[in-house]
């Protein structure tokens, strides 16, 4: 297992790492299970979600509770399933194709009932999860407010303790709460005192608690999104989650797990998206052909299915990563800080399958021309529900600014010998060269040499701002988006390499396709680091000698033989266009 964020100081034995290739009979039986709920229950009925028919969500989760859907996380002994994190990703992935009720089964399943399930006392456990399990209770997470968004310490609904000692008293309001409507069950945080940053569980009937009207919203319609309103609400004491002033340990920890598992959630419906354009692309004709025999609906088609290829290996890689952290943890101290080790991957993978899947919808929305435009074919609703992806679990923006802001905390602090990995570069940037084709390679050997070389661009572009800005990096937030650029293409073609690697080694005669999407994710996406390099070490130059000499070890680092892209996308286009849906 390789710890957080060592994949950009250290390489790894593809056979280290997981891969939907490693799915157990298992895995595949519960995807089965989940996809034939989503097909045959739930999307069926999408337009009256979407126009949140009474009841009709609480009782579709209820079902997926029935087929023990909502349980995945929560162990045997308080009536779950306990099935594992790989598992859990499976379900999300596969109840991603039922619109908004993957938003609701996300909502509970997720960042509703982890905070319990993985900070809860015992009492509060055996209150809570068999009810969270069969969906005879639902939850919700509550952090957002009007003034405290991706800045959530900055909340200001305040708790103070009761004279008797047996309730604290919340005031305030939460806004934008996914299952509002009709949750039972809502984790949420106040300031004890007014600067003890805290979790609480409050329950719906709770006085002084009330929820506000439905949002109208431009996709996702049939979550229930609202607001809630604390007039001197009385929670129990009992109903702490976790520590006083600890708060911030379960909130930022949910985050993760939420922003991996909407990663999941991404590649999912990146995949039904990809299928529908297939599909269209076959039977549409124009000028006497189906426009999938034109190159440019083909290029498209490749495209997308690199990208989700990335996307898919690098949560699948992450979740199996987490599973094994995680593996025998039962405290809430330790279960934190192994998520915790994983943030910047967290961070990556919303960030990147939440950006193919906007992408995904976008080209197959273009495929299907004026059509796409209408509601009456469903490319119109992905590309509406697609795009909160980058807005929930913390703006893109904001992850992008914790991937090098936690890269350089932890070197700072010597948690992570980043500044050493840094400064070892710069002993050696002088002599190295991009090792280029001569026939006698292994297969991707030149790739992972690429990718090795993508790394020292990093450590380069990464210590030249450290050097310069030191303290105040902080500050220079377009570095920052370039250093979170680097890193998140690093771990997407790293990811991908070693799933097609792995393959290689292990069952060669079917890795072809993966070894061609690999191939055409890493030449589209390595040439982008050297332009972001071009622009940060400009900035940071402004002309002159050092300028010239930066650039010049930087273009031997960008150095590359391209292959023939084009023909390795016709290729891939041919397989998922035959298949009429994502192959691998």
């Amino acid at each position: 297992m390789q710890k957080g964020a060592m994949f950009l100081l250290e390489s790894v034995d593809p056979n280290q790492i997981f891969t939907p290739e490693d799915f157990t009979d298992e895995h595949r039986m519960i995807a089965d299970t989940v996809a034939d709920f989503a097909q045959n229950e739930i999307q069926p009925r999408i337009e009256e979600l979407d126009a949140q028919k009474e009841g009709l969500m609480r009782s579709m989760l209820e079902k997926a509770g029935e087929l023990g859907l909502l349980g995945a996380d929560i162990p045997e002994e308080y009536g779950g399933d306990e099935m594992g994190k790989i598992a859990s990703a499976i379900i999300t992935e596969n109840v991603s194709l039922g619109g908004s009720f993957a938003v609701s089964h996300g909502a509970h399943t997720g960042i509703g009932s982890l905070p319990i399930i993985l900070f809860g006392n015992e009492e509060q456990k055996k209150k809570y999860l068999p009810g969270l399990a069969t969906g005879k209770l639902v939850a919700a997470y509550a952090l957002t407010e009007p003034m405290a968004g991706s800045d959530a310490l900055s909340a200001r609904t305040k708790a103070v303790l009761s004279e008797d000692g047996k309730y604290y008293i919340l005031n305030g309001e939460k806004i934008f709460i996914t299952n509002a409507g009709f949750a039972d069950v809502f984790v949420t945080y106040a300031k004890v005192d007014g600067d003890k940053f805290t979790a609480f569980i409050v329950d719906r009937d709770t006085p002084g608690f009330s929820v506000g009207a439905e949002e109208k919203k431009l996709g996702i319609k049939g979550s229930s999104t609202c607001s809630l309103i604390f007039e001197d609400a009385k929670v129990p004491v009992e109903n702490v989650l976790g520590e006083i002033g600890k708060g911030h340990v379960i909130a930022f920890n949910i985050l993760n797990i939420g922003r991996y598992k909407l990663g999941v959630g991404g590649v999912g419906s990146s995949k039904g998206a990809l299928a529908v354009a297939a599909n269209y692309a076959m039977q549409r004709q124009q000028f006497g052909l189906p426009i999938a025999k034109f190159g440019m609906i083909k290029n498209k088609i490749a495209q997308m299915a690199a990208k989700i290829y990335a996307s898919e290996s690098l949560v699948y890689r992450l979740v199996g990563e987490i599973e094994e952290a995680l593996e025998g943890k039962t405290d809430g101290k330790e279960i934190g800080a192994a998520i915790e080790d994983y943030a910047i991957e967290c961070s990556i993978a919303k960030v990147h399958a939440s950006e193919t899947l906007d992408y995904v919808v976008d080209e197959t929305l273009q495929i299907h021309g004026g059509y796409g435009y209408t509601q009456e074919y469903p490319v119109e609703r992905f590309y509406r529900d697609a795009r909160i992806n980058r807005i929930f679990e913390g703006t893109n923006e904001v992850n992008r600014l914790i991937i090098p802001g936690t890269l350089l905390r932890r070197g700072m602090k010597g948690q992570l010998p980043l500044l050493q990995a840094a400064q070892a570069l710069a002993d050696e940037l002088t002599s190295l060269r991009a090792k280029m084709p001569t026939g006698d390679e292994a297969p991707l050997e030149i790739e992972f040499d690429m990718l090795d070389r993508a790394k020292k661009m990093f450590l380069m572009i990464g210590g030249t701002a450290a050097q310069k800005y030191m303290q105040k990096i902080a500050k220079e937030q377009e570095i920052i988006e370039i250093l979170a650029n680097m890193a998140i293409e690093i771990y997407a073609m790293e990811s991908a390499l070693l799933r097609a690697k792995k393959a290689l080694n292990n069952d060669a005669e079917n890795a072809e396709t993966k070894v061609e999407l690999a191939l055409a994710y890493v030449y589209d996406s390595f040439p982008k680091l050297e332009m972001w390099g071009k622009q940060a070490l400009a900035y940071m130059f402004e002309g002159g000698e050092m300028l010239r000499t930066n650039l010049s070890v930087l273009k031997r680092l960008g150095k590359f033989q391209p292959v023939n892209l084009i023909g390795i996308r016709q290729k891939i286009a041919g397989k998922v266009l035959e298949a009429g849906k994502y192959v691998v």
